[in-house]
């Protein structure tokens, strides 16, 4: 059966009772981490399909702990913490493979008055793609995400105060092929069951901390590769649990190990014809856009660090000799630099290597975007 309906398609013919028995009604919240709730497939189907659902409006306004934060317009202890109405995106909706009997769906925050929760995530993104879609463009997108597996499970990590956590290799694995082969029982399973729920994987391979690894998502529209992202750092966090392992995308993790990545690669396209704006169609070299694209990103990159680096752990990240950019300039095919050029012709990309592991990608493709247009 199909794993993704497809967007004129709601209900889809494989959500059904005797196939799904649950569906993950869930949004990004700021931190990037999906919140939602758990429908049975009967009430999705007769009522949270067509019409949404509730959640509390507290959830845009926490910190990673989910401690209520004051000085919020948006939501606070003197306004009484009412709802967002979810709104479903159908386009959304997949079978989770990793989970038995189970579907997840995406949503979009409004107000009671039906208007977009103008801070929530997806909809930052989706005033930047409104702004590319009035120039005649779009943004492809594409992220690389590094991680640490640990041999500990999650309720061990918690029991030890997350101190002393036990790497799943205890050497360095960048490229390796023998000890990644050691993890594959989880490694084969995240790009295999991602894959089958419409979260396209290129691979997988050994990075250079002990216990680390990369995994590369294939570049899409910027708002199907955010959910896709945010899709797959939650299930892989699941599909450890099952295998008795518990993985971080914590920026630094070790101050003696790697930090994790979030390489975001991007180009604009002219969707209509099919053609990366980047890349002058004959001579496949970079055009101006390009240039003032680029430009932007290095003019605003202090700025920008809001959304790529966006705790005092993420700042950790950037030493000298760990692979993590140093300097905010850029050159073709250099991994020192914060932007780092590869490709050619149709292939032209400027690959960020600022964000951590921890970015949230909604607001990382947004402010990318905002900023090679500025």
């Amino acid at each position: 059966m199909s794993n993704a309906a497809e967007n004129t398609t709601f209900i889809p013919a494989w959500l059904t009772p005797e196939q799904i028995d649950t569906v993950v009604v869930a949004f990004a919240d700021g931190y990037g981490r999906l919140l939602g709730k758990r429908m049975t497939c009967r009430h999705f189907i007769r009522s949270v399909g067509k019409s949404g659902t509730h959640m509390c409006n507290y959830l845009l306004t926490v910190d990673i702990e989910m401690n209520p934060l004051p000085g919020y317009q948006l939501a606070s202890w003197e306004q009484g913490y009412g709802d967002f109405h979810a709104v479903v995106d159908p386009t959304t909706l997949r079978v989770v493979p990793w989970q038995p009997r189970t579907a997840i769906v995406l949503c979009d925050l409004h107000h009671e008055d039906h208007t977009p929760v103008a801070p929530a995530p997806r909809q930052v993104l989706r005033r930047q793609l409104a702004r590319l879609k009035k120039l005649g463009l779009g943004a492809e997108m594409g992220s690389e995400l590094e991680f640490y597996v640990f041999e500990n499970t999650y309720r061990e990590a918690h029991d030890a105060n997350y101190h002393e956590l036990r790497p799943t290799s205890d050497y360095l694995i960048d490229y390796h092929v023998t000890q990644p082969t050691r993890d594959e029982h989880l490694m084969a399973r995240l790009r295999n069951e991602m894959d089958e729920a419409g979260i396209t994987v290129e691979g997988s391979k050994g990075e250079w901390g002990r216990g680390q690894q990369e995994l590369n998502l294939l570049h899409a529209d910027a708002l199907e590769m955010a959910d896709r992202h945010v899709l797959f750092k939650n299930g892989a966090k699941e599909i450890a649990a099952q295998e008795q392992r518990s993985i971080s995308f914590m920026a630094k993790f070790d101050e003696n190990q790697a930090g994790n990545s979030f390489h975001l690669h991007t180009s604009l396209w002219d969707r209509a014809a099919e053609q990366n704006r980047f890349a002058d169609a004959k001579s496949g070299e970079p055009t101006e856009l390009f240039r003032h694209f680029l430009g932007g990103l290095q003019t605003y990159a202090r700025e920008l660090c809001y959304f790529f680096a966006p705790t005092v752990n993420s700042y950790k990240r950037y030493q000298a000799a760990s692979w993590a950019p140093t300097s905010l300039v850029w050159a073709h095919d250099n991994r020192t630099t914060g932007f780092r050029v590869v490709g050619h012709g149709a292939s032209l990309r400027i690959e960020n290597r600022t964000p951590g592991a921890d970015a949230n990608p909604y607001l990382a493709y947004a402010a990318t975007i905002a900023a090679g247009l500025k």
